[in-house]
C-alpha cells in the first residue's frame, strides 16, 4: 500500500473511532436519561401511593378521636368489671344448705378406710397345695399316735383343698 493510501485509511480509522466515541457517549447519556425518568416515575408512583394511604388514614381517623377511644375503652373496662362482679356473685353464693365440714371429714375418713380395707383384701391368699401333706409326719404337725382317718373324711378334705387351691388362683 502506498503512503498516501495508508494515510487516508488511517485518517478514516481515526474518524470512525471518533464517531464511535461520540455514539458511545450519546448512548451513555440516553441510558442515564432513561434511568432518571424511571427513578422519577417510581418517585411519582410512591408519592401517589403515600397520598392515597394518607387520605385513607385521614378518612378512617376522621371518624375517630382520642376522646372516643378513651370513652370506648372505659365502657369496655366497666363491662369487664361488671362481668367479674356477676361471676363472683354467682360462684360465691352457695345454693341450698351449707355443707358441714365435720360431715365431710367423716365421709373422707370412711372412704379412706374402705380403700384400705379393699387394699388389704386384694393382697391375695396363701396358695394351698398338697405339698404340706407330703411332708414327714412331724413336719406337718401330725402325731404318729393319731387315730386313722376314715376314707370318706379324707376325700372330703381332699376336695376342700382342691377348691381352696382353685379359689386362690
Amino acid at each position: 500500500m502506498s503512503a498516501p493510501a495508508a494515510r487516508a485509511a488511517l485518517k478514516r480509522k481515526k474518524q470512525h473511532e471518533h464517531t464511535l466515541e461520540q455514539t458511545t457517549a450519546q448512548i451513555s447519556t440516553l441510558e442515564q436519561q432513561i434511568y432518571s425518568i424511571e427513578a422519577a416515575n417510581i418517585n411519582r408512583e410512591t408519592l401517589a401511593a403515600m397520598e392515597r394511604a394518607g387520605a385513607a388514614m385521614q378518612q378512617i381517623h376522621g371518624k375517630l378521636n382520642i376522646d372516643k377511644v378513651d370513652a370506648t375503652m372505659e365502657k369496655l373496662r366497666e363491662q369487664h368489671a361488671l362481668g367479674e362482679e356477676i361471676a363472683s356473685a354467682i360462684t360465691s353464693a352457695p345454693i341450698g344448705e351449707p355443707i358441714d365440714e365435720s360431715e365431710l371429714d367423716d365421709e373422707l375418713a370412711e372412704l379412706e378406710q374402705e380403700q384400705l380395707d379393699d387394699k388389704m383384701l386384694k393382697t391375695g391368699t396363701v396358695p394351698v397345695s398338697d405339698e404340706i401333706h407330703r411332708l414327714p409326719a412331724a413336719a406337718n404337725g401330725e402325731i404318729k399316735g393319731k387315730a386313722p382317718v376314715h376314707a370318706e373324711e379324707e376325700d372330703d378334705e381332699e376336695e376342700l383343698r382342691k377348691l381352696q387351691a382353685e379359689m386362690a388362683m
